[in-house]
């Protein structure tokens, strides 16, 4: 018989473990390892929402404002800066008389004075938002 216990052409029997033949025995051992695989995917897409807005805003511009004061005796004639932060400029003419000479004719104050007026504005405005899309196939 051979070690796997099928006899031989002689006819005689032996039993495995005859004349000091030895047995092999094996166990088996589990091995674990890792892998990633692909399970599905995600897309993100950016959305452009596009809206517009009219709306009406105040806007505030300077604009000049003059009054004509006539000429008081001892008018120097000069520019001159008012208390009110003003500026009084002279305004000359020529007066004919039997000899030329040029008088103060009057004299004139500027102003800034504020003025508030609306102006509408038109615009497009954008406005971003993320859509998220996914796909579970393998």
């Amino acid at each position: 018989m051979s070690k796997d216990g099928v006899t031989s052409g002689s006819g005689a029997s032996r039993s495995p473990m005859a004349d000091g033949e030895s047995l092999v025995l094996h166990d088996e051992h589990a091995t674990v390892s890792k892998r990633w695989t692909g399970v599905g995917s995600l897309r993100a897409r950016r959305l452009v929402e596009r809206g517009k807005v009219r709306k009406t805003f105040p806007r505030d511009r300077e604009q000049l404002v003059q009054e004509r004061v006539p000429v008081s005796d001892g008018d120097s004639g000069e520019i001159e800066t008012l208390a009110d932060g003003s500026i009084s400029i002279p305004l000359f003419e020529e007066e004919l008389v039997v000899r030329r000479e040029t008088v103060l004719r009057e004299r004139v104050i500027i102003r800034k004075e504020n003025v508030t007026e609306w102006q509408r504005v038109q615009a497009e405005l954008r406005r971003e938002r993320v859509e998220l899309e996914r796909d579970d196939s393998p």
